[in-house]
């Protein structure tokens, strides 16, 4: 991966958490052959927060681990959704049924 991983300044670009996975066990591998941060991050075309980022959020998964945390965590936010909208409608019938409407 050299300067084709780099990403336009002006377009993210969206990974994956199995690619993320990838990139984190290469930045593992170039770190190990003596490589810096700085140099790492450019070969993989992202920068030093994502990075940093990524190694706090995904540090010791495996791809498909990371895949399944991103599909909880997108169900989990969807079952939240569902239950403030249920909470909203409880709380219009309540207001409803005393009358005051």
């Amino acid at each position: 991966m050299g300067r084709k991983a780099q990403q336009d300044h002006g377009n993210k670009e969206a990974h994956s958490p199995e690619q993320i996975v990838r990139k984190l066990t290469l930045a593992d591998r170039l770190l190990s052959e003596g490589k810096d941060t700085a140099a790492v991050c450019r070969e993989l075309g992202v920068s030093e927060a994502t990075y940093h980022r990524w190694r706090n959020q995904f540090g010791g998964l495996k791809a498909e681990d990371a895949k399944r945390l991103k599909d909880l965590e997108r169900e989990n936010a969807t079952l939240k959704r569902l239950l403030a909208d249920a909470e909203l409608e409880k709380a219009a019938l309540k207001e409803i049924a005393r009358g005051n409407f």
